[in-house]
């Protein structure tokens, strides 16, 4: 199994969502965009994961030279058959990309949160670490598979997967966030870093666990849009 997966800071991890695919023998094909250039092809790939980012899918302003080129990839994917898993900004994009629209949420969330899960045996309660600002409002066709008061939290599209929240990070990665600016924003959003933190670290073997569900749910959405596909 080959997996792409798309990162868009230096800082970032696919954590324990890539050692969750690795645990199932897949091998990862990891891709900084844009800095790296032009997105990878698609032939090949089995699964892509698209990690966060620190802006918003809608900041033309800041983003428009190349978030159009990510959200035509990942409509090429689509229409190729190639299984996405989206996570926060990356839910996003796929929300856009696909149909979809993405909207400041009613409020900032940040900090480990359970969720309403929908489908508990698909998208587990958490609790789950969010750092976010905006909301997907997903694409006509999609599954609702968990949401809070802020807004969706998952959401299944035919072989795709997308969680607002963050699965992949470790106490190791947060603190990356925390050093490169993100503890002013983790403040204003009512968190103590350290605190945060420690919980973070804390959470990690839960985390792991949690990650490791959803890389199934992922691959049996895939398995189950691939048996219609043949089926029909």
């Amino acid at each position: 199994m080959r997996v792409i997966v798309v990162r868009h800071h230096e800082v970032d991890s696919a954590g324990f969502i890539a050692d969750s695919f690795a645990a199932l023998g897949a091998e990862l094909a990891v891709h900084l965009f844009p800095e790296d250039g032009p997105l990878p092809a698609l032939v090949g790939a089995d699964h892509i994961v698209v990690l966060g980012a620190k802006w918003s899918v809608y900041d033309h302003a800041t983003i428009g030279d190349w978030i159009g080129a990510e959200l035509d990839w990942l409509r090429q994917a689509d229409a190729a058959g190639v299984p996405v898993l989206g996570i926060c900004f990356g839910a996003q994009a796929l929300s856009a990309a696909l149909g979809g629209r993405v909207e400041p949420a009613p409020r900032q969330e940040v900090g480990w949160t359970t969720i309403e899960s929908l489908e508990p045996e698909l998208v587990p309660p958490g609790p789950w670490l969010e750092f976010h600002a905006d909301q997907c409002l997903p694409p006509p066709g999609a599954r609702l598979l968990a949401r809070n008061d802020v807004g969706v939290q998952a959401f299944a599209l035919g072989r795709h997967l997308a969680v607002q929240f963050h699965p992949e990070v470790s106490g190791a990665q947060l603190k990356g966030w925390l050093d490169d600016g993100c503890r002013a924003e983790a403040q204003r959003a009512g968190q103590d870093p350290d605190d945060l933190l420690a919980r973070t670290v804390a959470e990690e073997p839960a985390a792991a666990r949690r990650a490791a569900s959803l890389v199934e749910t992922a691959l049996r959405l895939a398995r189950q849009a691939e048996r219609a596909r043949t089926a029909s």
